[in-house]
């Protein structure tokens, strides 16, 4: 039996944009830095801290409430 393929629900989809944002911020602070920049923006510095751990709680959240949902269907 083959079911018809499943999106990915729109909490997943925000979770896994807002770390890919996260880690670009992140890898931009470590280049930066690498450059001999010291005196780095604050707003990078703060959205590679933020948005990275973020992303990761909403994907998890999101993943954990499908999971549930699949568990109710199954019951």
């Amino acid at each position: 039996m083959e079911s018809a393929p499943r999106t990915k629900p729109l909490l997943m989809r925000a979770g896994i944009g807002l770390f890919a944002v996260g880690m670009l911020a992140v890898l931009a602070v470590f280049v930066l830095f690498a450059a001999g920049l010291e005196d780095l923006p604050v707003w990078l510095s703060a959205g590679a801290g933020v948005i990275t751990p973020l992303g990761l709680g909403l994907g998890l959240w999101a993943l954990v409430r499908e999971h549930r949902k699949a568990a109710k269907r199954a019951d």
